[in-house]
């Protein structure tokens, strides 16, 4: 009963974390109390339901813990009679579903939420990741990995962004359509990365997690549907981009859980109906303002297209990767973009551009660049010198499934040594 009762939990956690706290946040207009209020309700189901069972409505009855447990936290504080009237939350509140009965709200509370931590006040990159933890209940750690800095910077970010919003008064509140423009960027960003920390998890067993991948696609349709009938490019390009990433996930693993490369994927097994649906979404992206969702979507969408690895035009993902590096360069772009030289011109050319990047420190501490050193290394039979690579990047690893396909190259090459 206790394991069933945990998996369940650890369920609505992955599932609903960021629907809670937004509820929370919007009733009592605090993000360390909602937070706290949140983890505290979590706890109290874990105590609770192996006795009582697992509600029938277990959502609600989280957010009515939380929504208690906040309260509680106010009334410690002597301030509840204020938080009260500003927020006007009311015993006869406490049964209601948390949501905006305004037609012409945003509709969804966790899209509110994004739109008000994405506040222009605040630096863009503490937008981005106070959204993260407070949205997606991403870790710190989970979070600093998405921006390739160390966990303890991140912290610091996390509780600056927290002290500004109160010392500033930024409200929690849903910005009118003019504003909305500004924070864009920040929101797609925010979306992206969610979907990222889904598609390739930094930690534990599974490579992929499933509920963040289709929690960010959700977003991203809200997101195009709140800015019809002529949402950005940007926007399309970025929901397509997922959505073609996320047609491939039964492909992604094998049947023990380790990785699959993009080569080596069945692609029988990829949802085709998925990808029908959403190549014309990147033709109609392709039509407008082209930006880095743009193009990437344009990437997935030439590997899609190809029904066996032979037929995948490296050319045009090579000039594809081209035009992204010139529009948003970064060290990730290029290490990508190095991966794309080396299958149109061979391995040794997409070599030179990651020792390059290796030299220069950028991804030091970045797994994913020594493995696909190693990868290059051992395509043209260095196996010692991919040994030693295969070797860096399993000191940095933290996912089960990446390590454990890490491990297994690693044997091949001492093999062939």
């Amino acid at each position: 009963m206790t394991e069933n009762v945990e998996g369940a939990v650890t369920a609505l956690y992955h599932a609903d974390w960021g629907k809670i706290v937004a509820a929370i946040i919007r009733a009592v207009g605090d993000f360390d109390v909602a937070e706290e209020a949140a983890q505290s309700a979590f706890e109290a189901a874990i105590e609770q339901w192996p006795t009582s069972g697992v509600p029938e409505h277990p959502r609600a009855w989280l957010v009515q813990t939380a929504r208690h447990r906040a309260i509680d936290r106010l009334r410690r504080e002597k301030v509840l009679a204020k938080k009260l009237e500003t927020y006007a939350l009311t015993e006869a509140e406490e049964g209601a579903d948390p949501r905006d009965l305004d037609p012409d709200a945003i509709p969804d509370d966790r899209l509110r939420l994004l739109f008000t931590c994405c506040h222009p006040a605040l630096a863009l990159e503490s937008q981005v990741a106070l959204t993260l933890r407070t949205l997606g209940g991403l870790e710190t750690d989970e979070i600093a990995r998405a921006f390739l800095v160390p966990p303890a910077t991140m912290a610091q970010r996390l509780v600056r962004a927290k002290k500004k919003i109160a010392t500033a008064k930024i409200p929690y509140s849903v910005p009118n359509r003019d504003d909305m423009p500004e924070r864009l960027d920040a929101v797609l960003t925010v979306v992206y990365l969610v979907f990222t920390e889904g598609y390739s998890a930094t930690r534990g067993a599974p490579l992929l997690r499933t509920d963040l991948c289709n929690d960010a696609i959700a977003l991203a349709r809200m997101l195009r549907h709140l800015l019809a009938p002529s949402p950005p490019a940007e926007v399309t390009g970025l929901l397509a981009l997922m959505q073609l990433h996320h047609a491939r996930r039964k492909a992604r693993t094998d049947e023990h859980g380790d990785v699959v490369l993009l080569e080596d994927q069945n692609r029988a097994m990829w949802h085709r109906s998925e990808i029908d649906e959403t190549l014309p979404l990147v033709d109609e992206a392709l039509r407008g303002d082209v930006g880095p969702y743009v193009l990437q979507a344009a990437i997935a969408s030439v590997h899609c297209r190809a029904t066996t690895k032979e037929e995948t035009d490296w050319r045009r993902i090579l000039s594809l990767y081209d035009a992204l590096e010139r529009l948003h360069p970064s060290p990730v772009v290029a290490l990508n973009r190095a991966v794309a030289v080396a299958m149109a011109d061979g391995p040794r050319a997409g070599l030179e551009i990651i020792d390059a990047l290796a030299t220069s420190g950028e991804l030091g501490e970045y797994h994913l660049l020594h493995a696909a050193r190693a990868d290059l290394l051992r395509r043209i039979g260095d196996t010692s010198e991919a040994s030693r690579s295969y070797e860096r990047a399993l000191s940095l690893v933290e996912n089960e499934s990446e390590r454990r396909f890490l491990e297994r190259r690693l044997r091949e090459m001492r093999a062939a040594r």
